[in-house]
């Protein structure tokens, strides 16, 4: 059996060093997937690829692109890091991201059909198993400029995982939580416009 264990990130080198402490206490490359939020910032990854159709302008056109183009990226050799690709996931925006959660929630390619994800990042999330309340906070807070970690850790494993993700510094979900609903905040709504450079700008000052 195996558990899902997650992780949100203000940061995105604190993402990417939880990435390879994961890896390194050995948790499978294609069991670990990383999705941030590409707006406003310059990540470490520059050979990151952007899918040809990622930008198409109608939304079945974008999907079938970025559905395509996340089969072609990850897995590419060198851990979950060296297959990071651009994507578009509705209420996110673009994208940073590989591994099984980006997969899911942008939507497989099976013989050679898109099949569309199942709730974007939220149901994503709580298909794998973790609680909607939790799964709103996590898309919300990549929403506004963050980076989720999420990894499937077999039950021999987990405390490992979870001692090794702890030495990051990561963000209390419960606080995230309350503090966004402080700020009239309900739930994530993936309908909503992805948030502006400016606004996610805004966001990770606040965190800094």
């Amino acid at each position: 059996m195996s558990q899902i264990v997650t992780r949100l990130f203000d940061n995105f080198s604190d993402a990417e060093h939880a990435v390879i402490e994961l890896e390194r206490v050995g948790v499978l490359h294609g069991d670990i997937s990383l999705v941030s939020n590409r707006r406003g910032t310059s990540h470490a990854a520059a050979d990151v690829r952007e899918p040809r159709d990622s930008t198409a302008g109608d939304a079945a056109a974008r999907d079938a692109g970025v559905g395509a183009a996340l089969g072609g990226v990850i897995g590419a050799g060198g851990g979950v890091l060296a297959g990071l690709g651009l994507l578009a996931i509705p209420g996110l925006g673009p994208v940073i991201a590989a591994g099984w959660l980006a997969s899911a929630a942008v939507g497989a390619v099976v013989g050679g059909a898109v099949v569309a994800g199942a709730g974007g990042i939220v149901g994503a999330l709580t298909h794998a198993g973790v609680s909607r309340a939790e799964a709103d906070v996590y898309a919300e807070g990549v929403r506004r400029g963050g980076t989720l970690v999420s990894a499937k850790v077999e039950d021999e494993l987990v405390l490992t995982a979870q001692a090794a993700l702890d030495n990051t510094p990561y963000v209390d979900i419960a606080e995230r939580r309350a503090l966004y609903q402080g700020q009239g905040w309900t739930t994530f709504d993936d309908r909503l416009d992805p948030y502006t450079d400016a606004e996610i700008e805004a966001e990770r000052a606040r965190w800094r």
